[in-house]
């Protein structure tokens, strides 16, 4: 008798939404199976990668990261470009790190006209990133969905502390939102309730978990992302049929051990293959739990992830 592999009934389906305008937007969304689970269900499209993009040079990068924007990364805008142009970006993220009150500080008129600037001068999806500080996020926020309208940008992380004046804005100016919530997949399906509720279409929500890099607590946001996944697509919850976008990069860069210099610790070996070897296996695991898009920095880490998709995904 031959072996029958035994198979899980789907019933549920990821929602399509489009992100950008024009012939460089991207749709993702739509899988009716578990990541990767093609013999099950169909992966009509594959998760995206956007890269990184910093508004101010960035301080604590180490010396691997930067390797490749070294002669960029005090011009936004022409970062951008080279992303695009060397690296073959299909995406990008503009984080607005130097909004920070516990930084810069940066007023919302001197960072909607960044914002501007790089979107005017690309023509692929943009992901424009706050700090988490709800105050500040909602005054950058307004300005840059006022001035951005048309762009269909894609905008987080919206936090149920801010979400009625940033979804207010994505509705008034027709862009996306990054529900954002803290690994908990109870407060993520409220939060996209409340959304909801206020009127946000579901074409114009992602989802972030909020995730961390290996050896930092992958295993929970992966647990988190695995729940959501199954509540989605074999519970019929609509409130989670949602795409996930994972903002990974910042979380691998910023740990001990891609800045510790082999000359420190030689049974560290190389610290340059090493960061991108964690940022690599870190988005390698988020791409398993269900991520739709990574944001991510290394041109070599994001190499690495295309050649993996390539073979997970070859007939």
């Amino acid at each position: 008798m031959a072996f029958e592999v035994p198979k899980t009934k789907y019933t549920g389906k990821i929602k399509e939404i489009k992100l950008g305008t024009g012939d460089k937007a991207v749709i993702v969304g739509g899988e009716s199976c578990y990541p990767f689970y093609l013999f099950e269900g169909e992966m009509p499209r594959m998760p995206r990668i956007a890269m990184e993009v910093y508004d101010s040079p960035p301080q604590e990068w180490p010396e691997a990261a930067l390797e490749p924007f070294a002669s960029v990364t005090d011009d936004p805008v022409a970062w951008a470009k080279k992303c695009i142009n060397d690296y073959g970006a299909e995406m990008l993220c503009l984080q607005l790190v130097s909004t920070d009150p516990n930084g810069l500080d940066r007023g919302a008129d001197e960072a909607t006209a960044v914002v501007k600037k790089v979107a005017d001068a690309i023509d692929v999806p943009l992901i424009v990133w706050g700090t988490a500080n709800h105050d500040k996020d909602v005054e950058v926020f307004r300005k840059v969905t006022e001035v951005c309208h048309g762009k269909n940008l894609i905008f987080g992380p919206v936090e149920e502390g801010d979400h009625k004046q940033l979804g207010a804005a994505a509705i008034g100016y027709q862009h996306t939102v990054v529900s954002s919530s803290p690994i908990d997949i109870n407060l993520a399906k409220q939060l996209n309730i409340l959304l909801g509720n206020l009127g946000v279409p579901d074409e114009f929500i992602a989802m972030d978990p909020t995730v961390s890099g290996i050896g930092y607590g992958i295993e929970y946001a992966y647990s988190v992302m695995e729940r959501m996944r199954m509540a989605a697509l074999t519970q019929q919850d609509d409130k989670l049929q949602f795409p996930i976008i994972c903002n990974i990069a910042r979380e691998v860069w910023k740990t001990r051990e891609v800045k510790i210099a082999q000359k420190e610790d030689p049974k560290m070996g190389d610290a340059r293959k090493r960061g991108i070897m964690l940022e690599a296996m870190s988005a390698m695991c988020l791409l398993l739990a269900g991520a739709d898009v990574l944001i991510m920095r290394h041109p070599e880490a994001i190499k690495l992830i295309k050649e993996t998709l390539a073979e997970l995904t070859a007939a």
